[in-house]
Protein backbone atom coordinates (compact mmCIF):
# COMPACT_ATOMS: atom_id res chain seq x y z
CA UNK A 1 0.00 0.00 0.00
CA UNK A 2 1.59 3.30 -1.19
CA UNK A 3 2.10 6.17 1.43
CA UNK A 4 -0.29 8.42 0.39
CA UNK A 5 -2.69 5.25 1.07
CA UNK A 6 -1.62 4.53 4.16
CA UNK A 7 -2.16 8.58 5.48
CA UNK A 8 -5.69 8.79 4.09
CA UNK A 9 -6.40 5.46 5.86
CA UNK A 10 -5.10 6.95 8.73
CA UNK A 11 -6.26 10.58 8.57
CA UNK A 12 -9.95 8.79 8.59
CA UNK A 13 -9.40 6.11 10.88
CA UNK A 14 -7.61 8.09 14.07
CA UNK A 15 -10.52 10.53 14.30
CA UNK A 16 -12.94 7.68 14.28
CA UNK A 17 -11.64 6.03 16.81
CA UNK A 18 -11.25 8.56 18.73
CA UNK A 19 -15.31 9.42 18.94
CA UNK A 20 -15.33 5.54 19.38
CA UNK A 21 -13.49 5.81 22.33
CA UNK A 22 -15.42 8.99 24.22
CA UNK A 23 -18.36 7.26 23.10
CA UNK A 24 -17.40 4.42 24.80
CA UNK A 25 -16.79 6.80 27.45
CA UNK A 26 -20.23 8.26 27.33
CA UNK A 27 -22.18 4.87 27.21
CA UNK A 28 -20.33 3.23 29.74
CA UNK A 29 -21.77 6.20 31.95
CA UNK A 30 -25.25 6.34 31.14
CA UNK A 31 -25.40 2.58 30.04
CA UNK A 32 -22.48 0.92 32.14
CA UNK A 33 -20.24 -2.08 31.22
CA UNK A 34 -22.92 -2.90 28.36
CA UNK A 35 -23.11 0.49 27.02
CA UNK A 36 -19.48 0.48 26.70
CA UNK A 37 -19.14 -2.40 24.59
CA UNK A 38 -21.74 -1.52 22.30
CA UNK A 39 -19.88 1.79 21.54
CA UNK A 40 -16.83 -0.20 20.93
CA UNK A 41 -18.32 -2.45 18.99
CA UNK A 42 -20.18 0.47 16.57
CA UNK A 43 -16.58 2.15 16.83
CA UNK A 44 -14.76 -1.10 15.83
CA UNK A 45 -17.29 -1.82 12.83
CA UNK A 46 -17.21 1.55 10.87
CA UNK A 47 -13.35 1.66 11.30
CA UNK A 48 -13.63 -2.16 9.04
CA UNK A 49 -16.13 -1.77 6.83
CA UNK A 50 -15.18 1.88 5.79
CA UNK A 51 -11.60 0.99 6.03
CA UNK A 52 -11.81 -2.07 3.77
CA UNK A 53 -13.94 0.11 1.42
CA UNK A 54 -11.20 2.66 1.34
CA UNK A 55 -8.19 -0.05 0.45
CA UNK A 56 -10.89 -1.02 -2.62
CA UNK A 57 -11.39 2.06 -3.88
CA UNK A 58 -8.15 3.36 -3.83
CA UNK A 59 -6.88 0.25 -5.50
CA UNK A 60 -9.32 0.49 -8.28
CA UNK A 61 -8.77 4.17 -8.85
CA UNK A 62 -4.91 3.30 -9.79
CA UNK A 63 -6.22 -0.22 -12.02
CA UNK A 64 -9.50 1.26 -13.44
CA UNK A 65 -9.66 4.92 -13.05
CA UNK A 66 -12.46 4.83 -15.58
CA UNK A 67 -14.73 2.84 -13.23
CA UNK A 68 -13.67 5.09 -10.14
CA UNK A 69 -17.33 6.71 -9.63
CA UNK A 70 -19.28 4.28 -10.26
CA UNK A 71 -17.37 2.14 -7.76
CA UNK A 72 -17.28 5.17 -5.48
CA UNK A 73 -21.30 4.81 -5.63
CA UNK A 74 -21.74 1.45 -5.45
CA UNK A 75 -19.20 0.87 -2.43
CA UNK A 76 -21.34 3.69 -0.29
CA UNK A 77 -24.22 2.22 -0.87
CA UNK A 78 -22.99 -1.58 -0.31
CA UNK A 79 -21.49 0.01 3.04
CA UNK A 80 -24.60 1.60 4.25
CA UNK A 81 -26.97 -1.52 3.36
CA UNK A 82 -23.78 -3.36 5.18
CA UNK A 83 -24.42 -1.25 8.60
CA UNK A 84 -28.27 -1.56 8.41
CA UNK A 85 -28.29 -4.77 8.34
CA UNK A 86 -25.45 -4.96 10.86
CA UNK A 87 -28.24 -2.80 13.22
CA UNK A 88 -31.02 -5.27 12.41
CA UNK A 89 -29.21 -8.00 12.95
CA UNK A 90 -28.15 -6.66 16.61
CA UNK A 91 -31.29 -5.24 17.65
CA UNK A 92 -32.55 -7.56 20.06
CA UNK A 93 -29.11 -8.79 21.26
CA UNK A 94 -28.31 -8.90 25.47
CA UNK A 95 -24.54 -8.92 24.73
CA UNK A 96 -24.45 -5.54 24.31
CA UNK A 97 -26.35 -1.87 24.36
CA UNK A 98 -27.83 -1.80 21.18
CA UNK A 99 -28.96 1.87 21.45
CA UNK A 100 -25.36 3.08 22.44
CA UNK A 101 -24.07 0.62 19.67
CA UNK A 102 -26.43 2.16 17.23
CA UNK A 103 -25.69 5.85 17.99
CA UNK A 104 -21.63 5.15 18.04
CA UNK A 105 -22.59 3.08 14.84
CA UNK A 106 -24.14 6.86 13.19
CA UNK A 107 -21.86 8.62 14.52
CA UNK A 108 -18.70 6.92 13.79
CA UNK A 109 -19.89 6.63 10.16
CA UNK A 110 -20.24 10.53 9.95
CA UNK A 111 -16.98 11.07 11.53
CA UNK A 112 -15.66 8.59 9.46
CA UNK A 113 -16.95 10.33 6.06
CA UNK A 114 -16.17 14.08 7.34
CA UNK A 115 -12.47 13.01 8.20
CA UNK A 116 -12.27 11.01 4.73
CA UNK A 117 -13.64 14.21 2.65
CA UNK A 118 -10.98 16.60 4.67
CA UNK A 119 -8.32 14.40 3.99
CA UNK A 120 -8.67 14.04 0.01
CA UNK A 121 -9.05 18.08 0.07
CA UNK A 122 -5.58 18.36 2.08
CA UNK A 123 -4.07 15.73 -0.02
CA UNK A 124 -1.47 16.86 -3.08
CA UNK A 125 -2.50 14.98 -5.60
CA UNK A 126 -1.32 14.90 -8.93
CA UNK A 127 -3.38 15.24 -12.04
CA UNK A 128 -0.62 14.21 -14.65
CA UNK A 129 1.41 10.98 -13.62
CA UNK A 130 5.02 12.22 -14.43
CA UNK A 131 6.54 10.42 -17.19
CA UNK A 132 10.45 10.78 -17.11
CA UNK A 133 11.09 8.19 -19.70
CA UNK A 134 9.26 10.34 -22.47
CA UNK A 135 10.38 13.74 -21.28
CA UNK A 136 13.60 11.69 -21.78
CA UNK A 137 13.13 10.51 -24.96
CA UNK A 138 12.25 14.07 -26.02
CA UNK A 139 15.14 15.30 -24.97
CA UNK A 140 17.52 13.32 -26.56
CA UNK A 141 15.67 13.29 -30.37
CA UNK A 142 16.05 17.41 -29.93
CA UNK A 143 11.97 17.90 -30.01
CA UNK A 144 10.36 19.79 -27.45
CA UNK A 145 7.01 19.23 -26.05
Amino acid sequence: MPSNDVRNLLHTAVPTAAVGAIAAAVSAVVAGGKGALGAAVGALVVIVFMGIGLVVLERTAKSLPHLFQAMGLMLYTAQLLLLVIFVGLFKNTTLFEPKAFAFTLVVATLVWIAAQARAHMKAKILYVEPDSSTADKAEKSGSSA
